[in-house]
């Protein structure tokens, strides 16, 4: 019962850095899209600065540089906001990739439509542009979104006490080794499976009919 209590909250934390890690790619990488595609050489090139650094560093290497460098330098978080923000930036450059795949399907025509209708840039990109991108990328986003949940469990290597960590701290204290893994196992595919069921719904939902 204690194993399970312990699993119990653990799984919670593991949804709850999973979440918010994801939504904040979600934010930050539609962003980073938005400056891949404009007409701004500098934004261009500071999207896509930001994708080929972030996707060329492991994300381990980017926890620890967060959980341990950045208080060097005077900027603090608590172990599990560090673990969000650290799988948040790197998840949000393969949403950056997803959302200006889907943007880049969009049709000129309709934002000139738009804009000789006498939209600014501001309502075609956020009435226009990035709602029909999202909606055509959402299988996608939702792969992304189980990545996001799989790779929560790095966040056991800087102290992090979700699923993995957990696992790893039991394991120390009984001769269940394997049980425990695969219950560690277990919670993370019934995780994914839960995340592909709701992406798999959504994304008929909501499906660009052509």
């Amino acid at each position: 019962m204690t194993y399970l209590a312990d699993f119990a909250g653990a799984f919670g934390l593991t949804i709850r850095i999973s979440a918010f890690a994801f939504a904040m790619a979600l934010i930050l990488g539609t962003i980073v899209a938005l400056c891949r595609v404009s007409a701004i050489p500098p934004l261009r090139a500071v999207g896509t600065f930001y994708v080929e650094v972030v996707r060329n560093i492991p994300l381990l290497v980017l926890l620890i540089l967060i959980v341990f460098a950045l208080p060097e330098a005077g900027v603090k978080f608590t172990i599990e906001n560090s673990a969000i923000i650290g799988l948040g930036i790197y998840e949000a450059s393969y949403v950056c990739e997803a959302v200006r795949s889907g943007i880049n399907s969009i049709p000129l025509g309709q934002a000139e439509a738009a804009r000789a209708i006498g939209l600014p840039t501001k309502g075609v990109l956020g009435h226009v542009i990035v709602p029909q991108a999202l909606r055509s990328v959402v299988q996608p986003l939702g792969n992304i979104a189980i990545a996001t949940v799989l790779n929560s469990s790095l966040a056991a290597a800087v102290g992090v006490v979700e699923l993995t960590g957990v696992a790893n701290i039991l394991s120390s204290q009984s001769s269940h080794v394997i049980v425990l893994f695969i219950g560690d196992g277990a919670a993370y595919f019934a995780l994914t499976l839960v995340v592909g069921f709701l992406a798999g719904r959504l994304d008929k939902k909501v499906a660009i009919r052509r």
